[in-house]
Order: C-alpha cells, then sequence, then structure tokens
C-alpha cells in the first residue's frame, strides 16, 4: 500500500471505524475464497493474498468515496460479497482495500407484471429465490453456491444455473444493472425487453470480475414456478452414445430443465452405486403437463436410439435433493495432505470427445479418481466438469498437485482450442492462460481497461490485466 495509514485514516474519516478493519483476523479471512488452493493455504497459515485494510461501505456513495480514495493513495481495491469464487476472483495480488459489498443493504423490489426482481447486488442468492419461490416466483438460476454466493457475483463471473438448458444462463437472464466506475461515476445500463441503439453495454460488465467497475444492484428476470416437473434417469452404453443423446435432443429443440451425463466414474458417485459401471443421463421436463410429457417422452425416444434405456426417476430427484452439496470436496480439503479441484471448461460438439477423452487421461497420474460429467448444453457443444481427487504426503504437497493439476488442464484445453471457462470465471487460477485464451481480442479488454479504470486501482491481476 503506497499510503497506508493516511489511506485507512482518510477512510475511517469517510465511512466510520466500523466499517474499516485492519485487523489480522478480518485480513486473514480476506486473504482466502473458496478455491480449494486458497482453502489449502488457509489451513498451512499462508495467507498470501492478504489485503492491507477491508472495508464495509453501506451504499453506493461510501463506495465511490472508497474509490476516490484509493485513487488519490494509488491503492489496489478487490470487490468481494460472500467469497464463494472457486476460482480466486476476490483475493488481491497486491494488498490494498478489500471492497466487502456482502453488507450493503438487502433489498429487492418484485415487479410482477414485468416479470422482473431487482435486488442490491450483495444479496444473498438463496435468500432472494426462497422469498421469491414463496411468492410464487423463481429466478430460473440455481448454481450449486446458491446458498454460498451473491447476486452481484453471478454477473461479475457470467455464472449458470443448473438448469441451465431451460433458463440460460445469467447473461440471459440479467435485464438491468449498475456499476460504480473506478472514477466514481454511476452507470446504469438496461435493456428491457431489448434494445437496439448501438452495442449491447449491458453485457460489458459481466464476467469482468470487478475489474472494470464495482456492481451495486441488478435487475433480474423471473419467471412463474412451474406446474409440473417430470424426471427420469437414463442408463447409456458409452460416454460417446450419451454425447450423442445431447446433441441430438439440442439439435430438435427440446427443453429439459435438468440434463447431465455423468461418465462410468462419476456414476458411481451419482447415483451411490459402487458397481456402476455404465453413463448415466439425469433429465427433468417442466412447464405445463402436457408439455412436460411430451418432451420427456421425446427424450426417451431419442435416448433409445442411441442405446440407452430408462431405470426411473429416483437417480435424478436424489441428486435434486443433494444438488447444493459440496461436502466431498470439502472433506477432502480438510484432511490432511488429500484434494479435491473443480475446473469446468467447454468445446464444441466435434471437439468435446476428444477433449474429454484428453483430460482425464493426462489428468489421471494426478490424482486418485477423476469425476467427470456434462452438465450444460448448447446447440453447439457442452460444458464439461471435472472433479480431480487424490492423497498426496501433506497439505503442503497438495497445493503444488493442484498447481500442476491446473496447469495440465489448461495446456490440453488450449491446445483443443477449447473454451477454458464454462462457469467458474478466470480469477487467479486462469489468469495466466487468459491471453493465450482471448488471443487477439484481449486487446480489446485491455483497452477497455485503460479507459475505464486508468489507473489499473480495480482487482489487478486477474483475466491477464
Amino acid at each position: 500500500m503506497a499510503d497506508s495509514m493516511s489511506a485507512v485514516k482518510r477512510l475511517i474519516d469517510e465511512l466510520g471505524a466500523d466499517a474499516v478493519r485492519t485487523d489480522p483476523a478480518a485480513l486473514d479471512a480476506a486473504a482466502h475464497d473458496a478455491w480449494p488452493l486458497s482453502a489449502k493455504l488457509a489451513r498451512l497459515g499462508r495467507h498470501e493474498h492478504r489485503p492491507d485494510v477491508v472495508v464495509t461501505p453501506g451504499d453506493e456513495a461510501e463506495i465511490a468515496a472508497v474509490l476516490a480514495i484509493a485513487a488519490d493513495h494509488d491503492v489496489p481495491v478487490t470487490p468481494r460479497a460472500l467469497g464463494s469464487s472457486v476460482t480466486g476472483q476476490p483475493l488481491p495480488v497486491r494488498g490494498g482495500i478489500v471492497l466487502d459489498l456482502s453488507r450493503l443493504p438487502r433489498q429487492y423490489e418484485l415487479d410482477p407484471v414485468n416479470m422482473t426482481v431487482e435486488a442490491s447486488a450483495g444479496y444473498h442468492g438463496g435468500q432472494l429465490e426462497d422469498e421469491l419461490r414463496a411468492a410464487g416466483w423463481t429466478l430460473g438460476h440455481s448454481p450449486q453456491s446458491l446458498y454460498r454466493s451473491s447476486v452481484g457475483g453471478w454477473l461479475a463471473t457470467l455464472a449458470t444455473g443448473q438448469f441451465s438448458s431451460y433458463y440460460g444462463g445469467i447473461e440471459d437472464l440479467v435485464t438491468a444493472y449498475t456499476v460504480i466506475l473506478a472514477t466514481g461515476e454511476r452507470i446504469r445500463l438496461s435493456a428491457s425487453p431489448r434494445a437496439a441503439m448501438g452495442p449491447d453495454l449491458r453485457r460489458l460488465f459481466l464476467g469482468s470480475e470487478g475489474t472494470l467497475g464495482v456492481l451495486t444492484s441488478v435487475r433480474l428476470k423471473v419467471f412463474p414456478l412451474p406446474e409440473t416437473r417430470l424426471y427420469e434417469t437414463y442408463a447409456l452404453p458409452s460416454v460417446a452414445a450419451g454425447l450423442r443423446v445431447l446433441r441430438a435432443q439440442a439439435a430438435v429443440g427440446l427443453r429439459p430443465f435438468l440434463l447431465r451425463l455423468y461418465d462410468p466414474a462419476e456414476a458411481r458417485h451419482a447415483l451411490a452405486d459402487p458397481n456402476a459401471d455404465r453413463p448415466v443421463l439425469f433429465a427433468g421436463t417442466q412447464g405445463l403437463r402436457a408439455v412436460a410429457e411430451a418432451e420427456l417422452a421425446a427424450l426417451t425416444g431419442i435416448v433409445a436410439e442411441h442405446g440407452g434405456v430408462p431405470r426411473g426417476p429416483e437417480g435424478a430427484l436424489a441428486w435434486m435433493d443433494r444438488r447444493f452439496d459440496f461436502s466431498t470436496v470439502e472433506r477432502r480439503l480438510a484432511a490432511d495432505g488429500e484434494f479435491a479441484e473443480t475446473i469446468e471448461v467447454a468445446h464444441t460438439w466435434s471437439g468435446i470427445e476428444p477433449l474429454y477423452r484428453d483430460l482425464t487421461a493426462a489428468l489421471a497420474p494426478l490424482a486418485d479418481e477423476v469425476l467427470a460429467h456434462f452438465s450444460h448444453v448448447y446447440p453447439q457443444g457442452t460444458s464439461l466438469y471435472l472433479i480431480p481427487i487424490g492423497r498426496t504426503g501433506s497439505d503442503a504437497e497438495a497445493v503444488d498437485r493442484i498447481g500442476e493439476i491446473w496447469a495440465t488442464a489448461m495446456r490440453i484445453c488450449l491446445d483443443h482450442g477449447a473454451e477454458l471457462s464454462h462457469h467458474h470465471g478466470g480469477g487467479l487460477a486462469r489468469s495466466p492462460y487468459t491471453r493465450a485464451s482471448l488471443g487477439p481480442a484481449h486487446l480489446v479488454l485491455r483497452r477497455l481497461k485503460h479507459a475505464l479504470d486508468p489507473n489499473g486501482l480495480l482487482n489487478p491481476g486477474k483475466l491477464g490485466l
């Protein structure tokens, strides 16, 4: 921090002592998120991404004041909300200020006529969904981190949810938001229901990870709760056959809200059956009963054409009951020397099977198990989610192993021309590979950064910036 004492004094004068923390406990907590690597570093007492001060603003004016003080003292600012990132987005690399947005006033306003909800960016996602469901609505956005993440965090990381094949990703669900620029200017970006006045500026800050501005409020679509939900679990003869099913149903325009293909290694976990030896597909359709029944029947027909058979709804229903459970990974991370990592990527239909084969083969020597599933499907391709699980001799060795896993996975994805992230964003885990991934397009990002944050103070070290 270039001028830490005077900057902290000004922050206290502007926001009050209760909003400004420099005690070791607060700084150590802000040095970690839910990234497995970060969890291991915390167990080792290594706080490598420690800020100099944690500030909790109470409104937009105080955010602007913090940014002004940071600019005056050349101090970096790293926005943070609930810290659920699994790739290191909210971890500072140059100390400075962590701007904790989780204490912004939690408020929302439902507009049932236009089917939207406006919520403060720090609003707890699961709490908002529960409140909307009590009123007969849903966000349609259901990431595994729903009960750990904030509304603004979804936009900042370009998140998507478990039911994306029906509702889409966060880019499809946001209609407007407010952002405070590094210069303190308050900007409202909106397109309702659609706009064709110049570029879609609304997309500019989606996935920017706090490098271009600070999100303060968000307007999202809401949907009436579905009348009917139907479920089925299918056994497939091979991963290749399962991928052909995913492609075929997308090609004919089916919209199952649930569609998750597990390879044999993860199928054993998904079904809680150690004897499972074939891929399984969890599926669900929803909406008007006649529509849901027709879509499920059509999907069952496609599965049959590719050698699959239904085995009843129980597998999919059991997954629905535990879909927010992260305990398998957490138990591993809490044990000395053990590790588990989550790496999600994406590719086209022609590229996804070779990518799956090469990634699982390359990661196998680095882990005891490599689990894989495909859970977000598009007409042009699908995501691939990998969970390497293993044991080393110590937490220090586990840190090195996680780093080796990331380097191996990113290298293979770049070799295949795959997308390095499908929904966890870049953070510190992927920042070293951002320029190679984006290629010449990274120039556009750098120029945007320079225009909107000329002093380079907002969340440095992310997205290859």
